[in-house]
């Protein structure tokens, strides 16, 4: 492994005095191959993933090997090669590192057709699934989960001090509150804790499960649901019933659960010091059903620290979603958008093509309603296809023939148009589940389907059958971006409950760069939520709900003097006061925040002062732009 790092550090050696480097991962991979070839003398193979964690190591516990060979810790050589090494650089791509937990598996109270039942996930979530994979390895423990994951994307030579915290599994709102303040009081406090801890507790975390009875084998566990799974498979038992047996009448789980609760005061302690932490939480999102979504629920979610909500809306189409059990009626949808707009949190929609009873051109007419119409309007979609598994209902229609999956040129046209539909300011952040393809009974089982209707819409945009606004798509991701080339638009759109600004930091070609939602309540929309709801604010105040800048993680504290590098460039406080400016122009008196725990620090740095569940500035002597 040594004699393979130096010759990287001697080929960057080499390259950087030049003033230049071009080495790139097919560079990398051909010097792992060769080197391989080579070796034939039973030395062991380099695994190309192994590298950086051993170079890591190296400049920790011998920095001066590192010295000898030319890559002395923080100079030219040494961010070349962990720049080179770092493994799945689109992992912070967005500007922070994503953390994807999952809660314990719980009873659902919906029975959608297409939904799975994995009877060793909570309901929709599959054992196979990456994520899943990973919480089932640590008993479904939120603090053995964040810990585990930072030390994977430490090991691949990510920046880790601005975390998004993603919660799946099923319907957050279904769990008991106290287990839900517990889970995110551990996330917390996972975060917290430094490196040596986190280790020591996870050590004692895991003694305590197996100590009550419960294992994370995967074939033990396997053989433990093997029973219930296959009548549940077979429709004779429904999920809920069989979660009662494996898990409600457990006493393993009672006795892990016992501990599992946590009060508001310790999860305040805990997000106090996250403030400041190494590791600042700087996103939260939960996932839920829109029936569930109330006022009151919003106010526990802010006190939760959360910024985004996830929903499962599937389809706007209520004879669909009748005739697929699931619980939500169009209506419902529209109040849970009023309301999560209102409280400035994000939406993340998820929405289904290919529903039982639906075509190509009803996809699409409701994929531009979703788009348009101010009931509606998201930020984020998740824009699944379905598909078929075989602890689903559907697996009795598609037998029957009363589902078929679309034909894979009519998917792929189909997703192609709705790319070339979504506006500037809506995100669709996924086009397929991380379900394994050997689970998929039926439907589209094409990983890269993303890049292939990707595809699709370059050769119309090259064709000049239209243009490509959606976010994702223009994210400048790990490209260069020169500053000097930027320029800051503003997006108009109304909804039923505001007027919105979409501003966003563009380059020539259109390419995003970094953007805020500025969200202008109506008067009448707070006058009513004020007499019928426990609303937090009031007239008069505008609301930013989201600021992103894109470009690879820069630590926090520290200035990015790359000119091609978007983080830490000022481009974020550029977008809050013009945000403030609009806001002002357009008579509020006040800006809200609905800041995460990790960066009420920074909109303090910009003038915003702690006000309950948010962070408010005032407007009144702020110059009219």
């Amino acid at each position: 492994m040594n004699e393979t790092l130096q010759k990287i550090i001697n080929a960057i050696r080499a390259e950087t005095q030049e003033g230049r480097c071009t080495l790139d991962d097919a560079w990398l991979d051909k010097l792992v191959r060769q080197r391989n070839r080579e070796m034939h003398d039973g030395t062991r193979q380099v695994a190309k993933k192994r590298l950086l964690p051993a170079y890591l190591r190296l400049r920790e516990q011998q920095p001066e090997v590192l010295a000898a060979w030319g890559a002395p810790a923080g100079g030219v050589v040494d961010t070349a090669v962990v720049r080179l090494l770092r493994a799945k650089p689109r992992r912070t791509a967005s500007g922070v590192a994503t953390i994807t937990v999952l809660t314990r598996p719980w009873p659902c109270a919906g029975d959608c057709v297409f939904c799975p039942s994995d009877m060793r996930m909570p309901k929709s979530y599959l054992a196979d699934e990456p994520a899943c994979q990973r919480a089932e390895r640590c008993f479904f423990d939120p603090y053995m989960q964040v810990a585990a994951r930072l030390r994977a994307l430490s090991d691949m030579g990510h920046v880790t001090d601005k975390v998004e915290l993603i919660v799946l599994g099923g319907t957050w709102s279904d769990y008991p509150r106290a287990y839900q303040v517990w889970f995110m009081t551990e996330l917390f406090r996972a975060l917290n804790a430094s490196n040596d801890a986190r280790s020591v507790c996870t050590h004692q975390r895991r003694a305590f499960y197996e100590e009550c009875g419960l294992t994370s084998d995967p074939a033990v566990l396997a053989q433990q649901v093997a029973s219930l799974q296959q009548q549940v498979s077979e429709g004779d038992v429904r999920y809920a019933e069989a979660w009662e047996r494996l898990y409600g009448q457990s006493a393993a789980w009672q006795r892990a659960g016992a501990v599992q609760q946590a009060s508001m005061e310790q999860l305040a302690e805990q997000q106090r010091l996250n403030e400041n932490a190494e590791h600042r939480c700087v996103g939260l999102v939960v996932e839920t059903r829109p029936e569930l979504v109330n006022a009151d629920h919003a106010v526990f979610l802010r006190q939760l620290g959360c910024t985004k909500v996830q929903m499962g809306i599937q389809t706007l189409d209520a004879r669909l979603l009748e005739r697929c059990g699931r619980p939500t009626d169009p209506a419902q949808v529209e109040r849970a958008f009023a309301l999560l707009r209102l409280f400035g949190f994000k939406s993340h929609i998820h929405l289904m093509a290919n529903l039982p009873g639906a075509t190509p051109a009803s996809d699409a007419a409701e994929f531009r309603l979703l788009m348009h119409d101010a009931r509606y309007i998201p930020d984020e979609v998740k824009l699944y296809p379905c598909a078929l598994v075989e602890s689903a209902r559907l697996t009795d229609w598609y037998a029957h023939g009363q589902w078929v999956p679309y034909a894979e040129e009519d998917l792929i046209a189909l997703l192609a148009a709705d790319l070339m539909e979504a506006p500037a300011h809506v995100r669709i952040s996924r086009m397929i589940r991380d379900i394994s393809s050997t689970d998929i009974i039926a439907g589209n089982k094409k990983t890269n389907l993303r890049q292939m209707v990707e595809a699709r819409v370059r050769a119309a945009v090259a064709a000049g059958e239209g243009r490509c606004q959606e976010m994702r798509f223009r994210e400048i991701a790990t490209s260069q971006v020169d500053r000097k080339d930027l320029r800051l638009e503003t997006i108009a759109y109304d909804t039923t409950v505001s007027r919105e600004r979409f501003l966003q930091w563009v380059d020539g070609e259109g390419r995003l760069a970094g953007f805020l939602r500025l969200s202008l309540p109506r008067a009448e929309a707070v006058v009513q939520a004020l007499q019928e709801t426990a609303f937090p604010l009031g007239l008069g105040q505008a609301m930013i709900r989201e600021v992103h800048v894109y470009g690879k993680v820069a630590a926090l504290g520290q200035s990015d003097t790359d000119a091609s590098a978007a983080q830490h460039g000022g481009l974020g406080r550029a977008l809050v006061d013009e945000a403030c400016r609009q806001a002002q122009a357009a008579g509020y008196r006040q800006v809200n925040v609905i800041s995460a725990i990790g960066t009420r620090a920074y909109y303090r740095s910009l003038g915003f002062r702690d006000n309950g569940l948010y962070q408010v500035k005032d407007l009144e002597r702020l110059p009219v732009a």
